[in-house]
């Protein structure tokens, strides 16, 4: 596989084209943001850790059922995926109080939720990816009605699906973000799975596993990472 001109630089990866053109090449970057970009940073070996977290996540959802833009993880820091039109929409899913959701509705952060909240965010470095609902999406036509249950229902699987593995591994899965994109007339999970899309705190200790390590300047952001990937080899047996 030939990888060629890059389509796509954001935050922690950039996406190149390949002679393949239903194959996108994907280059996971150290480089560390918060804030909307506001805080910016390198955390060591981050895109290696991100991109064998991502793999093995990926790897287990389609073993589930999870169809997912994972091809195969050429190196430590590359992988190939289907090429996804994105859909412009971030899906959080929250299982426990934290962040923005503990500030806005002002509740002790580490509160576990009755029932898992889905938010959505409109995909957009320059609006500062606002909060939407469904009216927003539809009158936006960022969706179809039928693309958004397909979404919603993926999002609870998946949330499923990774807080058991995590429970295995004694990890709160405290909460999440997805992105989908469509690819062969299908709604498939792209992106990434990893301490920089997820919350993940020890369920004994609590400790902060993710990347809320660098958000509040907490230290240990590399060790935290690597503690991940070393509980979830041991639990998919790789």
């Amino acid at each position: 596989m030939e990888k060629l001109d890059m389509i796509y630089e954001g935050k922690a990866k950039k996406v190149y084209k390949t002679d393949d053109e239903k194959i996108y090449w994907i280059e996971f970057k150290d480089d560390a943001t918060a804030f909307n970009g506001l805080k910016k940073g390198s955390i060591a070996n981050k895109g290696v850790m991100n991109n064998k977290i991502s793999t093995l996540l990926f790897k287990y959802l389609e073993q589930q059922g999870i169809a997912n833009h994972l091809v195969e993880m050429i190196d430590e820091r590359n992988m190939l995926v289907k090429a996804v039109e994105i859909i412009p929409i971030e899906v959080v899913v929250r299982n426990y109080a934290a962040g923005s959701l503990a500030e806005r509705l002002g509740v002790e952060e580490g509160l576990k939720m009755n029932k898992t909240i889905i938010e959505f965010y409109y995909k957009d470095d320059f609006l500062n990816d606002p909060m939407i609902n469904h009216y927003h999406i539809y009158a936006l036509e960022l969706a179809s009605t039928e693309e958004m249950k397909e979404i919603e229902k993926n999002a609870l699987q998946i949330n499923e699906l990774l807080s058991a593995v995590f429970a295995k591994i004694n990890i709160d899965l405290v909460d999440f973000k997805l992105e989908f994109g469509r690819y062969a007339d299908r709604i498939i999970l792209a992106d990434e799975i990893s301490p920089d899309t997820c919350r993940l705190w020890d369920s004994t200790t609590k400790e902060k596993l993710d990347k809320d390590r660098f958000r509040r300047d907490l230290g240990g952001v590399e060790s935290a990472y690597h503690e991940i990937l070393n509980r979830l080899e041991e639990a998919l047996n790789v």
